[in-house]
């Protein structure tokens, strides 16, 4: 079931897991900065300890650049993780952009291949992480909505907001609440 990682629930669950943002200041990457997701990924795997803490608790690195070979083509997972709580593998594609509906159908396809190839007995089905720099609700909503698997939408940041930026966040969450 797709969840939107806006709403808190227990920690023990796919959803309580996921936050929404993550913020990665020790990368060093400027805000607005139109870097490759490679530069990207290259940070994070240099400050793996830092990044493993941001995610949070159970988080256990397992691969960088995960090649799966489908009908004789390549495709590469940006970092796999195994998160030892839940007991399922976490695929992360990372996007030095906004989220876009193609990355749902992206995600869908590692995780069904997943699912099939790499779960073992006593795991859980896995979980997908698209890691993006913004989300629109509705892009989100169309984009997951008929989808079976855990598949997560978050934002990153690589600094802390400005207190300005904290104030317009509270204004688009109490105008979504009051749309609700």
């Amino acid at each position: 079931m797709i969840q939107d990682t806006n709403e808190r629930t227990e920690p023990s669950t796919p959803k309580g897991i996921i936050r929404d943002p993550f913020v990665f200041e020790f990368v060093g990457l400027e805000p607005k900065e139109k870097s490759a997701e490679s530069n990207l990924e290259d940070e994070l795997i240099s400050h793996l300890q830092e990044f493993l803490l941001e995610l949070g608790s159970g988080f256990c690195f397992e691969a960088r650049q995960k090649r799966l070979i489908i009908d004789g083509e390549y495709y590469y997972i940006d970092l796999v993780l195994y998160h030892r709580i839940l007991k399922c593998h976490i695929l992360i594609e990372l996007k030095t952009r906004k989220f876009k509906h193609t990355d749902a159908g992206q995600m869908n396809f590692y995780l069904n291949y997943y699912r099939d190839k790499e779960v073992r007995d006593g795991d859980y089905p896995p979980v997908g992480i698209v890691l993006c720099t913004d989300k629109k609700s509705s892009t989100v909503k169309y984009a997951t909505g008929s989808v079976d698997n855990n598949l997560f939408v978050s934002r990153y940041q690589t600094r802390l907001p400005t207190i300005k930026e904290l104030e317009e966040f509270i204004k688009q969450d109490i105008k979504m609440l009051e749309a609700d």
